[in-house]
């Protein structure tokens, strides 16, 4: 196929945050040294609030995946618009937690 060649309209769009405040990292998961990504598939409604959440796919740390459903429920989208109305769209969010280490 070409570059660019849209996949049909149930292709889930790249999300556009306006407001995005990081997950909180748990501390029970910060210290068995738990890292992941999580992935999240949200529907983004017509009003850029998240409505249902799903994991997508999982970091294969339970705790994690809670903080990051904790996290996107916070967040604020700039919803898609199709011939000048806001639609509901669903759009996939990644959410990776990495440990850092203290300087």
């Amino acid at each position: 196929g070409r570059v660019g060649e849209s996949a049909g309209p149930l292709r889930s769009t790249p999300s556009r945050y306006s407001r995005a405040p990081p997950p909180v990292y748990p501390e029970a998961a910060r210290q068995k040294g738990y890292e992941g990504l999580v992935l999240v598939s949200v529907e983004i409604l017509e009003t850029g609030s998240p409505g249902r959440l799903i994991v997508k796919k999982s970091s294969g740390c339970d705790l994690l995946d809670q903080a990051a459903l904790q996290a996107v429920r916070k967040w604020k989208f700039s919803p898609a618009v199709q011939n000048n109305v806001r639609i509901r769209t669903w759009g996939d969010v990644p959410i990776r937690f990495v440990l850092q280490e203290p300087d």
